[in-house]
């Protein structure tokens, strides 16, 4: 978990803009606001996890699988860039 503490206090401010995302949610639904009002705010709540959760697998590849910038030309690097990518992509 070394990329997660390197990393965590970038990861901490991402999670507290999710909380708040999701707080607004909660006010959202308890004052009764527009149905595509709330709908936004959950979809924003959700690309910002999704995206906290692509970033986190992203560092777990490099760090614990293998870094595709070490050794770029390699089969192993051009796979785990190439999950990346995929990873990113479907979280999107």
């Amino acid at each position: 978990m070394a990329h997660v503490i390197r990393d965590k206090k970038k990861l901490l401010h991402r999670v507290r803009r999710i909380r708040g995302q999701v707080e607004a949610i909660e006010r959202s639904l308890e004052e009764g606001a527009e149905c595509a009002d709330t709908l936004h705010t959950i979809a924003a709540a959700r690309g910002a996890i999704d995206s906290l959760m692509a970033e986190v697998i992203e560092g777990h590849i490099r760090f614990h699988v293998v870094d595709p910038d070490k050794r770029p030309t390699s089969e192993q690097a051009k796979a785990a860039q190439e999950l990346i990518d995929v990873v990113k992509l479907y979280l999107r």
